[in-house]
């Protein structure tokens, strides 16, 4: 069906997106930055099924590196359909107390990191028939959030980011869509979301329950596929009605 390359897909909502879009068809380049025995677990999963996969390690705010190794598994994967920025961190705390290191930190891995991929690839996307990028953002990035002023910034920019290449990409026939994910089961959230906290957050959504990594998986199948060809420069939520 085409080749697709998912950042930040060793674990959570990366890897439900790359075991997806293996069983869609795609030849998925599994990108880690420490996490290479996660990794390989993911392409092991993948081709135990009959998929194909390959390992695509480096670190997505590093320029140098994010050319070379999306140039090299163009090369190896004989092109680029599908571009699915997964990549994020999270470093929480309240505005005044935020040091510039980690608010820098954050933005260059969750949006300048999201920029410099699609950049990357924009030239093979540009060749494909069917051309898709998909962002993923955050329902914090549309409401905001106490004590996670910089997650909130780079998710929000994430939005703007995608609406924009959308705009510039559309004439070539290339899509760029945002999922927007609520809380969500990954590792990331298991640390904020625990008794108390838990149970009033499950107050607050309609459909009463923590999305699944597969519940954002489905949506990126969505946009990646045929299906999704005139949807461009739109946000997605899968939040179960947090926000509506």
């Amino acid at each position: 069906m085409g080749v697709a390359l998912v950042t930040g897909a060793s674990r959570g909502i990366g890897r439900a997106v790359a075991i997806g879009l293996a069983q869609d068809g795609f030849v998925v380049g599994v990108n880690y930055v420490h996490s290479e025995s996660a990794a390989a677990a993911v392409i092991a999963e993948i081709k135990a099924a009959g998929g194909q996969a390959f390992s695509v390690g480096f670190d997505v705010s590093d320029e140098s590196a994010v050319e070379t190794a999306i140039k090299t598994f163009v090369a190896q994967a004989g092109g680029l359909d599908v571009l699915c920025n997964n990549a994020g961190i999270a470093i929480d705390g309240l505005a005044m107390r935020v040091s510039r290191q980690d608010w820098q930190h954050t933005l260059d891995v969750n949006l300048t990191g999201a920029f410099l991929c699609c950049k990357a690839a924009s030239r093979a996307l540009l060749k494909s028939p069917a051309g898709r990028i998909v962002n993923i953002s955050s329902v914090v990035g549309e409401q905001g959030n106490a004590g996670q002023v910089s997650y909130a910034a780079s998710k929000a920019g994430l939005i703007g980011l995608t609406r924009a290449l959308a705009r510039e990409y559309a004439a070539r026939g290339v899509t760029v869509n945002c999922v927007s994910p609520g809380y969500i089961e990954t590792e990331m959230t298991a640390a904020h979301l625990t008794g108390e906290k838990k149970s009033e957050l499950l107050k607050r959504i309609p459909l009463g329950r923590v999305g699944t990594p597969e519940d954002v998986a489905s949506a990126v199948r969505f946009l990646a596929s045929p299906e999704a060809s005139y949807i461009t420069g739109q946000v997605v939520r899968v939040n179960g009605g947090l926000l509506m």
